[in-house]
C-alpha cells in the first residue's frame, strides 16, 4: 500500500493518459467495426503518381514506439513539456475521432496485387488485414509523430543530445512519407495533418496559452485531491 500511494503521489499525472487511451482505443475501434463501405472517398491526383516503396512499412510501423517512448519519457522526466504534449496529441486525435464519426472517410488507393514478395510487402498485407483503408482524415500517424518530435526537441533533457534531435527528426519525417509510400493515407490527410500540427505547435509551444494553463491547473488540483483522500 504504501509503494501504491507513493507512485500516486508522484506520478499522478499519467492517470489522464490512461483514460484517454482506453476511451480511444474503444472509440477508434468502433469505427473501424462501423466504417466499412460507405464512406467519402478521400483522393488528390499526386496521389496517383506518388509510387509504392514497401521499404517504408519499417518508419510506419517504429511510430507506434516512438510516440509511446517519448510520451513515457516525458511522463517521468518533465510534467511541464509531458502536459504540452499530452494536450497536442489529445487534441488532434479527438478531432480525428470526431471527424471520422460524422463524417466517415477513407481511401481507394491500396494495390490489389503485390508488385513484389518480400518481407515486407508481407508486412504490409498483414497490415492492411488488420487495419481498414476508412477513417484517415486527417492522418493521426502524421499528427502524432510531430507532437512526438516536438516533445523531444522542446525537452530540456533531450536538448543537449544533438543525437537524439537529428534521429527524431529523421524518424518524424520517415513516418511522414511512410503513410503515402505504403498507401495507408492520401497526400491529402497528410497535408491537413501537417496544417493541424503547425496550428497546435502555435497554440501550444510558441506562447503559453490559456489552454495549457487550465490543463497543468486541472492537473495539480486533481493531485490535491489525491493526496488528500489518501
Amino acid at each position: 500500500m504504501r509503494l501504491l500511494r507513493t507512485a500516486l503521489q508522484k506520478y499522478w499525472h499519467a492517470i489522464p493518459l490512461l483514460i484517454y487511451a482506453f476511451i480511444y482505443l474503444k472509440w477508434f475501434g468502433y469505427l473501424e467495426k462501423t466504417v466499412r463501405k460507405d464512406f467519402y472517398v478521400i483522393h488528390m491526383d499526386i496521389d496517383d503518381v506518388i509510387p509504392f516503396w514497401e521499404v517504408f512499412i519499417i518508419p510506419y510501423l517504429l511510430w507506434f514506439a516512438y510516440v509511446a517512448i517519448v510520451v513515457v519519457f516525458l511522463l517521468f522526466n518533465n510534467k511541464k513539456e509531458y502536459a504540452k504534449c499530452c494536450i497536442f496529441l489529445f487534441t488532434g486525435m479527438t478531432l480525428f475521432l470526431t471527424i471520422s464519426t460524422i463524417w466517415p472517410n477513407g481511401h481507394l488507393l491500396r494495390p490489389q496485387v503485390m508488385p513484389r514478395d518480400n518481407i515486407f510487402t508481407q508486412l504490409i498485407t498483414n497490415l492492411y488485414q488488420t487495419d481498414t483503408s476508412t477513417n484517415i482524415w486527417p492522418s493521426i500517424h502524421v499528427y502524432n509523430s510531430i507532437g512526438a518530435h516536438l516533445g523531444v526537441s522542446n525537452c530540456k533533457a533531450l536538448k543537449k543530445y544533438k543525437g537524439v534531435q537529428i534521429g527524431s527528426l529523421v524518424l518524424c519525417i520517415s513516418i511522414v512519407l511512410s503513410t503515402m509510400f505504403i498507401k495507408q493515407h492520401s497526400a491529402f490527410d497528410v497535408l491537413t495533418a501537417l496544417v493541424l500540427a503547425g496550428f497546435m505547435h502555435t497554440l501550444i509551444y510558441d506562447q503559453e496559452h490559456s489552454l495549457v494553463i487550465r490543463f497543468s491547473r486541472m492537473l495539480q488540483k486533481n493531485r490535491s485531491k489525491t493526496q488528500t483522500s489518501i
